[in-house]
């Protein structure tokens, strides 16, 4: 990643229902754009083409499935995924230090990123779930369980960036999902933040979904959302 290019800090969430909306997409943003992220929904509905559509474009792949199960299967798992030439993959720090350390095993050189707490739970949420010790802490908490079975990525609100820089230092590569445009709705996302004060937070890699693919034109969304990401690298 060249951290001072905006594109390798942005990820566009490819969060659509058939892959011709994937490739369009892609082909409106790539110049500005260097990670494209595959859910469930899209994954669910054509597989492992998805993936492939996102290589073919020469860009990064960023398979968010947040695998969370037992060890052999999540090994497994992070293994098929190695294979499929994805960069970046998702498991939740829930599934225990043992399935965090099967994947760890299997990954090779693609980079997992463990999932701490979603961002569309606030404290309230949290607190019917069995958190209660609120975000930061739970966050802390889930992190350093994944940190100490040797996974080095973390997906987690912007406004917890802080409190994982001071317990995992600069190796620790974070990556926020939330992010907004100052003028956009938040949407289903609790806790979001725009692109500046996320980099100034310590953000790795930014995600981005609606303002991007829902606007008019996404090729200008993703133009403005870059030159904005450009500015508070150089500040």
């Amino acid at each position: 990643m060249d951290e001072h290019d905006p594109a390798s800090r942005l990820a566009l969430a490819l969060d659509v229902p058939d892959l011709d909306v994937a490739r369009r997409l892609i082909e409106q943003t790539r110049e500005h754009i260097g990670v494209f992220k595959i859910g469930l929904e899209l994954f669910t509905a054509v597989g492992p083409p998805a993936v492939e559509v996102v290589l073919n474009a020469g860009a990064k792949c960023f398979l968010d499935l947040k695998i969370h199960d037992i060890p052999a299967t999540t090994g497994r798992s992070v293994a098929r995924a190695a294979a499929m030439g994805v960069h970046y993959l998702t498991m939740h720090s829930a599934a225990g230090s043992e399935a965090l350390g099967a994947a760890n095993q299997s990954a090779g050189s693609m980079q997992l990123l463990a999932v701490t707490i979603l961002t569309s739970l606030d404290e309230t949420s949290l607190r019917e779930i069995g958190f209660v010790d609120g975000p930061k802490p739970s966050v802390t908490r889930l992190a350093k369980l994944a940190w100490d079975a040797g996974i080095r990525g973390f997906v987690t609100s912007a406004h917890e960036c802080d409190a994982l820089r001071s317990s995992l230092g600069n190796n620790a590569f974070l990556v926020t999902p939330g992010i907004r445009p100052a003028d956009a709705a938040a949407g289903d996302q609790k806790r979001v933040m725009t692109p500046a004060l996320a980099i100034a937070a310590g953000s790795s890699l930014l995600v981005v979904g609606r303002p991007i693919r829902n606007a008019d034109d996404p090729a200008a969304a993703a133009s403005t959302l870059a030159r904005e990401v450009g500015l508070a690298l150089r500040r």
